[in-house]
């Protein structure tokens, strides 16, 4: 999987394995980050298929992350789920990262809802702070693509002016609102980790106008845009990060903090579906 124009074979494979599994079309795809993955129990499933059956995937290795492709419904839409997904920090390349998203477009998919568990640079954003993102910043040091460019997947150079769809952003204002559901707006920025960010870069992502820090997300997104999929982000802030008042970081309460914003957000998008 060395570059995009080997690629598109690749998906043929897993995108057929997959349609071999369930008659369900997905016009809804859902990655599921860390400690959010339960999810999953509200899908009215037609498969279950592990990663590691699927052709070309990759597979999860970490904690918090089940490694599960599901299909189904949920609040009456046909989705495919990702029920944990690949991060840089994994030793993964890039095209092995958005891998899935791209078999997602393939199997129907024109709608991408991507979430993630992230630290919180804006000090209005206590953690179990649930951010819809409006905008990211890319401080990977890469992208999904570079490398050649497969016409058949993607253009060349996909417009990002507006990477999260602002029609399904104002639908999700509306449904939380609608639900008495708390939810900001704001950037998210994303660095390859695994260690988590010192003082002097949490100073530097406040300085460039980031809201929450994380390690995925951002990749998926470019993949998808350029894939052509209408994209809604949301964040759930699971721990405080100021320079001047920084602790150290405790990944079990982090995974608490998620678990516990997880319900809340798990309504907000089964009602955003709803309305679609």
């Amino acid at each position: 999987m060395s570059d995009q124009f080997g690629q598109f074979g690749m998906i043929q494979e897993a995108k057929a394995f997959i349609e071999g599994k369930t008659s369900i079309k997905p016009k809804f795809g859902i990655i599921l980050g860390t400690g959010l993955g339960k999810l999953a129990d509200s899908i009215e499933k037609q498969a279950v298929v592990p990663y590691e059956e699927i052709p070309h995937f990759p597979v999860s290795t970490v904690e918090a992350h089940a490694g599960k492709l599901i299909l189904g419904t949920l609040a009456g839409k046909p989705v495919a789920a990702m029920q944990g997904r690949f991060h840089y920090y994994e030793g993964y390349s890039m095209q092995q990262i958005v891998f899935p998203v791209r078999v997602m477009k393939f199997l129907g998919v024109d709608t991408l809802i991507v979430s993630n568990a992230c630290g919180g640079i804006n000090p209005l954003f206590p953690p179990g702070t649930i951010m819809a993102i409006t905008d990211h910043i890319n401080l990977l040091s890469n992208s999904p693509l570079i490398g050649k460019n497969d016409d058949r997947i993607g253009p060349r150079f996909p417009d990002m002016s507006e990477p999260y769809s602002s029609a399904l952003l104002a639908l999700a204002a509306k449904v939380a609102l609608d639900n008495g559901i708390k939810l900001e707006r704001g950037v998210y920025a994303s660095m390859s980790g695994p260690a988590l960010e010192t003082r002097a870069e949490y100073r530097m992502l406040k300085t460039l106008g980031a809201d929450a820090i994380g390690m995925s997300t951002v990749p998926e997104v470019i993949a998808a845009v350029h894939a052509g999929l209408k994209t809604l982000g949301f964040s759930v802030i699971t721990d405080a990060c100021l320079p001047d008042a920084l602790e150290p970081a405790d990944i079990k309460k982090i995974i608490a903090v998620a678990d516990k914003a997880e319900p809340v957000l798990v309504k907000l998008i089964e009602k955003v579906l709803q309305a679609l």
